[in-house]
């Protein structure tokens, strides 16, 4: 205060003081003025909060399960934050209940796909939902004009969401699989569909697989990973293989695994990102009965992208039963969902085993580690709306 008049701070000094607030604390201060309103909503301030946070350490749980009541299923979102040495996390949202997506047993299914800046998509493989956990804007996407044949049968194999650099747009990539229904199914008459959304054009255009066979992505949790503007998928038929999507060439190609991670392991496998680097996770499969090879899981990291002698063991533990991995949190945390549907945790550096009060119907857990950002929905067809 000077002369008793307060000084106004400039605006390089509002946006440091703005960076280093939660992102409730910056959604309210778009209320008290007009000229902060703006500068929040700007171009130039989202893309320097953006960058600010991804440097930033601080990472956040999104945590998506299905819960069951008298047969009938919901599926609701939550937010946390970092434990401050508690042994639980904190919510900061809870129990957000995604619109436009189907329910009953299927919806323990659901794909949850990203982040790619901040947002992440939904779907139940027919309707996609894109959201902002932070700011809680989302909107439905136009549906796909795809139609099944008559006499044929679809197959939705694999969802991707990705970032184009290139074009600086947001895609939603999705795989099928066509083949005739009964009693005229011939196997050997199959075809595959790859579609893509892209935000930019606000539609659905069909995407060659040309000549190429290519694995078919295994649909389970964990097992794609978006990464270095590549989408990945764990697949398998024939091979056991990771199908890649390049954002911006559109092309499908294949990646290879260990040889040692082959489908005949008595293992399962799942992709995530551990010390920056692509990871194989191969662990016990919960179908099968335990044997000596059951009780290790073996962890896997490519030290140079997409050079095959490059993968080395990084890990191998025993951890308690599980139905799956689910993320691995601040690169020593490995998140995992036990057969009773509550999330425990490994610590990779001590061995140390811990239980959340985290739950839901056995199987159906999904979790996306994430960091904080302002980025806008893109505009369509459709409207964005805000819970």
């Amino acid at each position: 205060m000077m002369n008793g008049t307060i000084k106004k701070l400039s605006e390089d000094v509002e946006i440091y003081i703005f960076f280093k607030l939660p992102m409730k604390s910056i959604m309210r201060f778009k209320c008290v003025t007009n000229t902060w309103c703006n500068l929040i909503q700007s171009f130039s301030f989202i893309n320097l909060h953006h960058n600010y946070t991804s440097s930033k350490k601080d990472e956040f749980i999104l945590f998506k399960r299905s819960l069951k009541e008298q047969n009938v299923f919901t599926n609701p979102l939550s937010f946390l934050r970092t434990p401050n040495g508690d042994d639980d996390l904190d919510y900061i949202t809870r129990d957000l209940e995604v619109p436009y997506l189907s329910t009953g047993y299927g919806s323990i299914f659901h794909q949850f796909n990203g982040p790619c800046h901040g947002l992440i998509v939904l779907t139940d493989y027919v309707n996609f939902v894109i959201l902002n956990p932070a700011t809680r804007n989302y909107r439905l996407l136009p549906k796909s004009p795809f139609v099944c044949p008559r006499g044929f049968y679809r197959a939705i194999g694999g969802v991707g969401f990705v970032y184009d650099a290139i074009q600086r747009t947001y895609k939603v990539v999705r795989i099928s699989e066509i083949s005739g229904e009964e009693p005229f199914n011939d196997p050997s008459v199959v075809d595959w569909i790859g579609e893509v959304y892209d935000f930019s054009v606000d539609s659905w255009r069909n995407l060659p697989f040309g000549e190429e066979e290519f694995p078919w992505p295994y649909n389970c949790p964990f097992a794609e990973m978006y990464y270095k503007g590549v989408f990945h998928w764990y697949a398998h038929r024939n091979l056991v293989a990771i199908l890649c999507f390049d954002s911006s060439t559109e092309v499908f190609r294949i990646m290879q695994v260990l040889e040692m991670c082959s489908l005949y392991d008595e293992k399962v496998h799942c992709l995530t990102i551990l010390d920056e680097c692509l990871t194989f996770i191969c662990y016990p499969d919960p179908q099968r009965v335990s044997s000596p090879v059951q009780e290790i899981t073996d962890i896997w990291i490519m030290k140079e992208y997409n050079v095959n002698d490059s993968w080395i063991k990084k890990f191998t533990i025993r951890c308690p039963p599980i139905e799956s991995p689910l993320a691995i949190w601040n690169d020593s945390l490995l998140l995992l969902q036990d057969k009773r549907g509550i999330v425990i945790s490994y610590n990779l550096n001590s061995d140390k085993v811990e239980e959340y009060k985290l739950h839901g119907y056995p199987g159906s857990l999904r979790i996306i580690v994430y960091k904080e950002s302002l980025m806008s929905i893109p505009k369509g067809s459709t409207q964005v709306e805000n819970y």
